[in-house]
């Protein structure tokens, strides 16, 4: 019964795809085989409804970046040579990590490294006892700069393997190179992508010539302890099984020579393993959860400080852990523009001005226990480059809001959440010469889920995840572009706790509405629906 389908990730919002994401009829899947009672031995390989990058109709060249099985947590070393057959610019450089296990197996996480930047950061579906397969895709056209050169190759899905958990994870990574040439233009990209280096990890020295900055931090909370949950836990007064001392606000913080530079919220990411109920995520596994997307920080109001040739400390750091507390991941890569016409680009910082932090929790005790929460944050910089083309300046404005409730008893047989985080951003820029030109962004990430368990050891979780992102362009005050992303899913799974796999007779119905479109007049809507474990619905609209 076994259906092989690959999943699709899409690493980023959809810009441009055009007819490649056209309309296509409604489908129902499943070739009319009823699903089974419950689940059994092997279930339907893992899928999204996120549409597949889209590739130009170009030349291609393909080159395996590293294959390994990794059973503990020794990473694959190797190295990677550029193509030659494919020039030096590409219209487009997808990454691919294709990945089989099977047996028993946690979720687990993992990466790939080339040159030290981090190209992807990822987690594993967990296995069925006859195994799976699944594959991940990526854009990563942005990294060309460290792809045209000969570099180191690292690569890590850290794991345990033992008489209990025995899946081994067999993967292998792959870059696939677009050439430029004819309707496939080159893709703009930055001019360097550079890492943090010093003693500690936090010292970077940029060109002297650069004219706009961006930060990347592939950011999770993960490592088995209570930081993967970070949105669940509590103030040390209530009882609950997650503490920290300020509640489960959680911001992440980027500084530039300890002055602070950027703020985002994270993503309150959900691991295949995740609400205590791995039935959930065995076919769909909830939004990024394969495909880590990282915060961004524009840092080009800081250009003309960094630009001056010294080493300058950048440092990540994450609100609402304890002091020395440990449980985020925070690696950086940072994408530099250059002002080909100067060898020193000029700047200043002219303005920074930061709300108050706002972290407010009310705890209400009772036979159900209740925790409110309520956060936010607010930062503004601007600053100047004095390019070739004159001066340029750039103003940044963004805003943190995080409101949640949490709800359970002793004992937490009921534990229930109800969240929701919003991350606004407006970037504007004006130049000597052409209107300004205004980006804004809005992130809206929700959570709705509830655990009970019930007679019988009977464990059900109800589970609604929202990832949606809308972006508005204006030039001169005018509305010229725009892009709508809505990624849902709902899960709905019962087994029975506290019993040797075979006897938890397990149902569950997940699915995952995709929907994104633009003024382009890309229009991309997929949904898929299973039951335990074998797909039933698999719609395209648009």
């Amino acid at each position: 019964m076994r259906q092989r389908r690959v999943i699709s990730v899409i690493g980023g919002l959809v810009l441009a795809a055009g007819a490649l994401f056209g309309a296509g009829p409604a489908v129902a899947a499943g070739g009319g085989e009823p699903p089974p009672a419950e689940f059994g031995n092997d279930w339907h390989d893992p899928l999204t409804a996120a549409p597949p990058v889209a590739k130009p109709h170009s030349r291609s060249c393909q080159v395996t970046l590293g294959e390994a099985r990794f059973r503990d947590f020794t990473p694959y070393r190797g190295s990677y040579t550029p193509p030659e057959k494919c020039g030096g610019k590409w219209s487009k450089v997808v990454l691919r990590l294709d990945g089989k296990v099977e047996g028993r197996q946690y979720d687990r996480l993992g990466y790939v490294h080339v040159g030290g930047v981090e190209v992807l950061r990822t987690s594993t579906p967990q296995p069925s006892p006859d195994g799976i397969t699944w594959s991940v895709e990526k854009d990563v056209t942005r990294y060309s700069d460290t792809f045209r050169r000969t570099q180191d190759v690292e690569m890590l899905i850290g794991n345990v393997v033992n008489e209990t958990y025995t899946g081994v994870f067999d993967v292998k990574a792959t870059l696939t190179f677009y050439a430029a040439g004819g309707a496939a233009k080159p893709a703009a990209t930055p001019d360097r992508v550079l890492t943090l280096g010093g003693p500690d990890a936090n010292s970077l020295t940029t060109p002297r010539n650069a004219q706009r900055i961006l930060a990347e931090v592939y950011a999770t909370g993960s490592g088995g302890g209570c930081e993967e949950y970070w949105y669940l836990a509590v103030p040390e007064q209530a009882p609950y099984s997650c503490k920290t001392p300020d509640g489960p606000y959680r911001e992440v913080q980027i500084k530039v020579d300890g002055k602070l530079a950027g703020i985002a919220a994270p993503f309150p990411t959900v691991w295949t393993g995740g609400w205590s109920n791995p039935f959930l995520w065995y076919v769909v596994p909830g939004p990024r959860a394969l495909d880590i997307k990282p915060l961004q920080y524009d840092l080009t109001p800081f250009a003309g400080l960094l630009n001056d040739g010294r080493p300058h400390k950048v440092e990540v750091g994450v609100v609402g852990v304890p002091a020395g507390g440990s449980g985020w991941s925070t690696p950086v890569n940072v994408l530099v523009w250059q002002d080909h016409g100067s060898r020193v680009v000029t700047g200043g910082l002219t303005r920074h001005e930061e709300g108050a932090p706002v972290n407010s929790t009310r705890y209400t005790p009772g036979s159900e226990h209740r925790l409110d929460t309520r956060g936010g944050h607010r930062l503004s910089v601007a600053g100047y480059v004095n390019t070739s083309r004159g001066r340029v300046e750039t103003r940044i404005a963004r805003s943190l809001a995080n409101t949640s409730v949490h709800r359970w008893t002793d004992g937490e047989s009921l534990d229930a959440l109800k969240g929701e985080w919003t991350d606004e951003e407006t970037i504007t820029t004006r130049g000597r010469y052409g209107p300004e030109r205004a980006v804004g962004t809005r992130r809206t990430y929700t959570m709705d889920g509830t655990t009970t368990l019930g007679a019988g050891d009977r464990l059900r979780t109800v589970l609604t995840l929202g990832d949606k992102a809308a972006t508005e362009t204006l030039v001169g005050g005018r509305r010229v572009a725009f892009t709508d992303l809505d990624d849902t899913y709902r899960g709905d799974a019962t087994y029975t706790a506290n019993v040797p796999r075979d006897q938890r007779h397990a149902v569950a119905t997940t699915g995952e509405n995709y929907r994104y479109s633009a003024s382009d007049g890309t229009c991309y809507d997929r949904s898929v629906k299973t039951v335990q474990g074998t797909l039933v619905e698999d719609r395209r609209r648009c």
